[in-house]
């Protein structure tokens, strides 16, 4: 049985990015300010198997939701029309097995009742041929059959049945057939899967057209006014697109006025050339793009993303393979290219830092090969040092560490320190020390400062708070159990001493944020493990916020997570994301890890699902005015850029 999953955007399944490539029959048509889809005939593109997008499951979900945004004429109630429809195979008669249907006044739930007979079950309640937009919530479990329409009271009934899938095939729009082809907009479809999606949608500010995932062909909100008759305008060549205001302000006739957009929320004054913000609404997330697809010569544990003055942007990438290395790539126009070369010993991650103007790279090396190699020449991690001259990274100085999994860098009391978590020695003694490492002006090198005692750890983060300074540890694995301790530590007179301990489940990272005057800490729990139990990798990981008065982090907020090994925060405006790196949900390597916007008192709620494969690190960072996100994987040789669109 196929049960909590992450939603299953339709839409955006069948649908290219680009609107100048939707197959014949299938039209992007925009209301006022909303786009949707519009349906003149069926096509194949617009159906597919179901056990592409539910893999391994032979009956449907017990338990789902539907969510629907949609625009239906007056006309369209005197036919039967299909917004979706699972379907037999046709060797089997072909019948539907699942779909939703209208017809005049009434919205049809259709499904397989026992016998194999298809019941119609119609709510009266639901209005929606008034050529208006409205967001249906249909919610099924082992009770009942809910609908809310623009988060108004719901309308119930029974649900009693098992609906097998095998060989099925979703039809978006019809049920693969002329005769009951949806002839209105069509702005989301999203399956759900084990959960009750209506309170991700209500309460909203505008019910109607309330997201939970649109594609981005239909995200990219355009400038023209609405048209005042109501009728759809449609669209066809991308490149017909204008904003309506760049033609008025052409000239010198129209120097000096003022103009308000009401979708920018914002104040323009011409120039006689172009309109120049007076007041701006701030910057808000739209929908992510996917950018470039990166092939790597290995698969990557970690990406870090930082600046070469007089180079730009560049990323490290940590490849586990040995004998391909590592590689540092040069951010241009179109993405990221191929820039250096670096031999690396199963690299795990890298740190850039600062020391005046003087710039470092660091690795984490594994090692790789044997453990007598291991022993060896390949457990040590290496410091890279920028040439300014060769316009290269150099090798500077070498440290011993065991199977290191992350370096902090950090300066107190304008000292530099690094700080490297050696996750383990040899294959099973993870109890271990890590290393505080002090630059040492005379050797010009980092020499041991402080051992701390870790257990398998993962992860440092090092964060000031007023004058205190904190280093936490993610500690992974005793060698019985991931159910461990991770610690954090302030520094008292000269060293780091034990603040509070938090109990973690296999921790793989700690990010620090504050939103406001307020201090959080997140952690990555990767999995549930206990000797030689079974591995939950379904498991929360916890959002920790710090206390003033009571002088420790308290939990503020838990958060499903899928063996996360990463958490990024990041600011757009004034607004506040997280996103995770979901890793393997004990299945599968290829899951969606998600992005999560700070609401408040809510917390963080998800906005969008970012399809990735063995996701392993995320990190933010922005050129020229655009901001993007980049995530490395761990189990194919791949990293994929995402472009952030903002309005």
């Amino acid at each position: 049985m196929s049960s909590d999953l992450l939603p299953l955007d339709l839409l955006s399944f069948v649908l290219e990015r680009d609107p100048s490539k939707l197959v014949p029959g299938v039209h992007m048509k925009q209301a006022g300010a909303v786009r949707g889809i519009h349906f003149s005939s069926p096509h194949t593109s617009m159906s597919f198997p179901s056990s592409q997008l539910l893999v391994n499951c032979d009956l449907f979900p017990k338990e789902f939701s539907i969510v629907v945004t949609l625009k239906v004429t007056a006309s369209a109630a005197k036919r039967n029309e299909y917004i979706f429809s699972l379907m037999e195979p046709k060797k089997e008669r072909g019948r539907i097995i699942l779909g939703l249907r209208l017809s005049r006044k009434r919205l049809h739930f259709l499904f397989q009742g026992h016998g194999g007979v298809v019941e119609h079950w119609g709510f009266r309640g639901a209005r929606l041929a008034d050529n208006q937009w409205h967001t249906l919530v249909l919610v099924v479990d082992s009770r009942q059959v809910r609908l809310t329409v623009d988060c108004s009271l719901p309308l119930e009934m029974p649900f009693p049945t098992d609906l097998n899938i095998q060989g099925s095939r979703f039809h978006i729009g019809s049920r693969g057939r002329w005769k009951g082809l949806y002839s209105g907009l069509l702005r989301q479809l999203v399956l759900v899967p084990g959960s009750d999606a209506t309170h991700h949608i209500c309460p909203s500010s505008e019910p109607q057209l309330s997201v939970l995932s649109v594609p981005p062909l239909l995200s990219d909100l355009s400038v023209p006014g609405s048209d005042s008759d109501g009728h759809a305008t449609s669209y066809g060549n991308p490149q017909m697109h204008f904003l309506l205001w760049d033609v008025r302000c052409e000239n010198k006739y129209f120097l000096g006025q003022l103009w308000f957009n009401p979708l920018r929320k914002g104040l323009y004054l011409c120039d006689g050339t172009t309109w120049i913000a007076v007041l701006e609404d701030h910057k808000r997330l739209d929908y992510v793009l996917e950018h470039q697809v990166l092939i790597t010569s290995s698969e990557t544990h970690d990406v870090e993303v930082f600046q070469v003055p007089g180079m730009g942007l560049m990323a490290a990438m940590a490849h586990r393979s040995t004998a391909s290395g590592s590689a540092v790539y040069l951010w241009s126009n179109t993405g990221f290219q191929l820039y250096q070369n670096i031999s690396t010993y199963g690299a795990l991650a890298w740190r850039h830092f600062n020391m005046g103007k003087k710039i470092y790279l660091v690795v984490s090396n594994s090692g790789g090969g044997s453990d007598k190699q291991r022993e060896s020449q390949m457990d040590f991690s290496v410091i890279y040092k920028w040439s300014k001259k060769r316009k290269l990274f150099v090798q500077f100085q070498t440290l011993q560490t065991h199977c290191a999994r992350d370096w902090e860098a950090f300066n107190i009391n304008q000292q530099a320190y690094l700080a490297v978590a050696n996750h383990r020695k040899g294959n099973n003694n993870h109890t271990i020390d890590s290393v505080i490492y002090k630059w040492d002006r005379s050797t010009k090198s980092f020499e041991v400062y402080q051992m701390l005692p870790t257990s398998g750890a993962y992860d440092w983060e090092f964060f000031t708070v007023g004058p205190y300074h904190f280093l936490v540890v993610a500690n992974a694995f005793d060698g019985v159990t991931t159910s461990v301790d991770s610690v954090i530590y302030v520094w008292v007179d000269g060293s780091f001493k034990v603040f509070q301990t938090i109990k973690t489940f296999c921790a793989t990272d700690w990010e620090m944020f504050q939103i406001g005057s307020r201090v959080f800490l997140v952690v990555a729990n990767g999995h549930r493990l206990h000797a030689n139990g079974p591995s939950q990798y379904a498991i929360n990981s916890t959002i920790y916020e710090l206390d003033m008065n009571g002088q420790l982090f308290v939990r503020f907020q838990d958060i499903m997570t899928y063996s996360a090994v990463d958490w990024e925060f990041f600011t757009l405006g004034e607004e506040y994301f997280l996103v995770v790196a979901n890793s393997f949900n004990g299945e599968s390597y290829s899951l969606n890890s998600i992005l999560y916007r700070w609401q408040g008192y809510e917390g963080f709620v998800p906005v969008h699902w970012l399809p990735t494969i063995g996701c392993s690190d995320w990190e933010f960072f922005s050129s020229k005015g655009e901001s993007y996100l980049i995530y490395s994987s761990a189990k194919v040789p791949l990293s994929k850029v995402f472009k952030l669109k903002i309005y």
